[in-house]
């Protein structure tokens, strides 16, 4: 992929449809995302998982990210962002294809590398988007971009946690009673029904990404470049590795805390909802309240960004929202609880658009490689989930040796889980007051 920069007259024309079209990817990859919330508590059912092991749906989706965003990033240099964009959904039907065998075979290794599949699709998703998006206008609006992005992403993820909640979930309460006192036999047959519900949303979906895939190549999407690297008075360029960049690097970091964050938020509240013994029906929901919250947020940012506050001050004030919020659930009890880890959408909304245009700042020629990085963060999502899970697991258990009955403790532990977000929002906000500068000449 070539090098050469992109005017600043150039990014002012005839971007409406190529951000529409963006859009419409980021709604794609939103809606397979976030039904993780629903097919968590799904697949623990089916295939009779402890907490932590269930968060392992989280896992298998994000984890795709590390492995293949590098490989993404190449494939990406050598066949352009637009082609990049059709293989990922492509790939992403394909590995919607694969939970037809898993749900007859009821297995959940099969389910895994379905969802792990997805994930690779989405890398390769991801990793032409999200730059591409990022540069296609003046790098100080980019968090506008995106959030436009995100509102696309969290609609389409709030209908996929509705769609995929009532499809999976509808039910689940008496299938879990029936468990407790039917035979193998039956139970079997429950649970072998159970999985197949998911076939036919799977076959849908796949149809769809086959066919959006092929009509991404006819898009009219133009070519963009990223600004060059800084170059000094005598010609010579002052930064020849992406290991010159220390802002990218702790943008990466604080990409990884995100995600975690974010998928935490996002994808434990259902579980959580049902452990303080709040009815199923009712819970399916909540999800969608965290990706409204995110929704609003992103909204919000559309309109103030950049010309009443900055990205970096949205970070900062992202952070510090995370940091309140996670004590407020801890110390919360009951749906009041609940709704503050809804209101951790708020505090996640803008903490992606921030990092992004902040962390591809001066890299040029190594913006690819640099979002590749940034995509790898999203694999926070595949590690920090699954340590909520085993902290509340853990917790569990000594609460129930001490005494606590198991209902009280599995509400217990789950909340007390939630401290595993602080750290995370105390280093993405020192990012959001001096991480993002360092390394960064002094202008």
């Amino acid at each position: 992929m070539s090098t050469t920069v992109q005017q600043p007259s150039e990014t002012k024309n005839n971007t409406l449809i190529p951000i529409l079209i963006i859009a419409g990817l980021f709604f794609i990859f939103g809606f397979v995302t976030w039904i993780n919330g629903a097919l968590i508590p799904f697949m623990k059912t089916i295939n009779e998982l402890t907490d932590a092991q269930s968060y392992l749906v989280a896992s298998a989706s994000y984890i795709s990210f590390v492995v293949m965003a590098l490989p993404a990033s190449y494939v990406i240099n050598k066949i352009g962002y637009k082609k990049g964009m059709s293989l990922g959904l492509i790939v992403m039907a394909i590995g919607a294809l694969l939970f037809i065998p898993a749900a007859e075979a009821r297995t959940y290794w099969m389910f895994l590398s379905a969802i792990f599949i997805q994930g690779i699709g989405m890398t390769l998703l991801q990793t032409a988007s999200n730059p591409y998006i990022t540069i296609l206008g003046p790098i100080e609006s980019a968090a506008k971009r995106i959030s436009i992005m995100g509102i696309a992403n969290k609609v389409a993820g709030s209908l996929g946690s509705v769609i995929f909640g009532a499809i999976l979930l509808s039910g689940i309460k008496e299938i879990k009673d029936k468990l407790n006192v039917v035979d193998e036999a039956e139970k079997a047959s429950l649970l072998d029904t159970m999985a197949d519900s998911v076939v036919t949303p799977y076959i849908v979906m796949a149809v769809i990404l086959f066919v959006l895939g092929i009509l991404i190549r006819k898009a009219p999407l133009p070519h963009v470049e990223a600004q060059p690297i800084e170059v000094s008075k005598s010609g010579e360029k002052t930064k020849t590795s992406i290991f010159q960049f220390p802002h990218l690097w702790l943008g990466v970091l604080a990409l990884f805390l995100y995600v975690g964050a974010e998928v935490i938020a996002g994808d434990t509240i259902i579980s959580y909802g049902i452990s303080l013994d709040i009815p199923v029906e009712q819970a399916k929901f909540f999800t969608t309240y965290t990706l409204m919250a995110m929704v609003a947020t992103y909204a919000l940012g559309a309109f103030l960004i950049p010309k009443y506050i900055t990205q970096s001050f949205a970070l900062k004030a992202s952070a510090i929202l995370g940091i309140v919020f996670s004590f407020c659930i801890m110390y919360a009890t009951g749906f009041t609880s609940v709704l503050f880890v809804a209101a951790l959408g708020i505090a996640n909304a803008l903490v992606w658009p921030a990092i992004w245009p902040l962390a591809l700042t001066g890299l040029g020629k190594f913006t690819e490689r640099g979002s590749a990085l940034l995509i790898m963060a999203i694999s926070g999502g595949a590690i920090i989930p699954p340590l909520y899970g085993f902290i509340v697991d853990n917790k569990k258990e000594d609460l129930i040796i001490s005494g606590v009955n198991e209902v009280n403790a599995l509400a217990e532990a789950s909340s007390f889980g939630y401290w595993i977000l602080l750290p995370c929002y105390i280093i993405i906000l020192y990012y959001a007051f001096g991480g993002h500068k360092v390394g960064l000449k002094k202008g």
